[in-house]
């Protein structure tokens, strides 16, 4: 007969205190960033092939796995999404420009928001392919139905590490298949980035070859350059006090209003739950994005230029750090089909990026650019804008903000189309 009370202290991880756990999460992701960018030619080499936010999930997975510390029994992750989030959400938003964004040209904004549609419709549609197969692959009863982990695939395509976070939780995705949509999201990205830098070191054929005037990006990376040469500045306490006012006093306004707008619809329209339009959660989250974009109406947005959108990063990365600590990595194995629903669903995004830069005459910068903004996020839209031209860096920059912005509501609508799609 099993006795309850062993069991459970036989599953207890070695440290127990959420201090000495922080801790060590706060060294791995130290640990990760000081080799990332030291100047070693051994670690230059590692991270050519190895995504520094992998190993940000992997570290404190390995240490879950091997039962040092454990997210089951900690409070970090509660804090991370529940907290840090919100702010972070506030402060990657509120830089956004519209009038610069509008000032890249029509043809950007098209690119991008066809690379957006790519990620909604393509998921349910590589769902249907595959359930025309192997519906079991697809399929999965809850809490691991196989849509709910690509819900997070969704939300890192469309934005990055937030929206994805905000899908893990709204949709209550299972610590059983989150690894393998990791691995998916990392591995199938990075591939599609590879053939994007390859497209950009033949932009000016490319571009020949389909009669694009690039001459728009030229004027825009002018305008680049002298935005940063007057605008940036080393920030001081106060504008770090301010950051920090700005992002969590947004977070507590959310939570207040989150905490009564969900149960509300949860007694007055149950059938919404299905939607998640009940949730408390999907309510934090769409208030902290959506004060945020109206804030970056305000002067509240010069704050970009004093490092609001790095003090949100800092928040994503030690939120990744603590769902790290929520995976076991020998999950990953136990899905390998849900990288043929990865690879068919990013080909969709591929084709009608490629169909429309055919039909409008776009520049490849446009069109590999708007596909980073939303596959990869601000960590590698500037990286594909730079191989361009450097001084086109923060144009990546400025449309993976956007893609932050749209993340929250495109990547909610595209769960519930593959939820539409996944086979009962």
């Amino acid at each position: 007969m099993a006795n309850p009370i062993t069991d459970s202290a036989a599953n207890l991880p070695i440290i127990q205190s959420d201090a000495v756990t922080m801790g060590l999460l706060a060294l791995c992701l130290g640990l990760v960033f000081y080799t990332e960018h030291s100047g070693k030619a051994i670690f230059q080499r590692f991270y050519r092939y190895v995504p520094s936010l992998l190993l940000c999930y992997l570290l404190p997975s390995i240490l879950n796995t091997a039962g040092l510390i454990s997210g089951e029994h900690s409070q970090i992750y509660y804090v991370a999404s529940r907290f840090l989030l919100p702010a972070a959400l506030v402060l990657l938003t509120l830089s956004i420009d519209l009038k610069r964004i509008v000032a890249l040209g029509p043809k950007a904004i098209i690119m991008f928001l066809t690379g957006t549609l790519g990620i909604v419709i393509g998921g349910p549609i590589a769902i249907l392919l595959v359930g025309l197969v192997s519906p079991e692959t697809v399929g999965g009863a809850s809490p691991n139905e196989i849509w709910r982990g690509l819900s997070t695939i969704a939300g890192s395509w469309i934005g990055g590490g937030a929206n994805q976070a905000a899908m893990y939780e709204m949709w209550e995705v299972s610590d059983e298949i989150f690894p393998a949509m990791i691995a998916v999201d990392i591995i199938v990205a990075n591939l599609w980035m590879a053939v994007l830098l390859i497209m950009a070191s033949r932009a000016d054929a490319l571009d020949e070859k389909r009669g694009a005037d690039s001459s728009a990006i030229y004027e825009v990376r002018m305008a680049v350059e002298h935005f940063q040469k007057h605008h940036a500045r080393n920030p001081s306490l106060a504008d770090f006090m301010l950051i920090l006012a700005i992002g969590l006093g947004v977070m507590g306004f959310s939570h207040l209003l989150a905490d009564n707008i969900a149960p509300w619809i949860s007694t007055n329209w149950p059938q919404l739950n299905r939607f998640s339009l009940g949730s408390q959660f999907f309510w934090l989250v769409v208030i902290a994005t959506t004060v945020g974009l109206g804030l970056s109406f305000t002067p509240v947005r010069k704050l970009e230029a004093a490092g609001a959108s790095r003090v949100g990063s800092v928040f994503i990365y030690f939120l990744v750090a603590s769902i790290g600590m929520k995976m076991d990595i020998k999950a990953i194995v136990n899905y390998p089909g849900i990288f043929i629903v990865g690879l068919i669903w990013i080909s969709i995004h591929a084709a009608l990026l490629l169909l429309m830069a055919k039909l409008i005459k776009a520049p490849t910068f446009f069109i590999a650019v708007g596909s980073q903004a939303n596959v990869g996020g601000a960590a590698s839209a500037p990286v594909v804008a730079a191989a361009f031209h450097p001084a086109l860096a923060p144009v990546g920059v400025l449309l993976a903000v956007l893609g932050y912005a749209l993340g929250t509501y495109a990547a909610w609508l595209c769960a519930v189309l593959m939820q539409m799609a996944a086979p009962v």
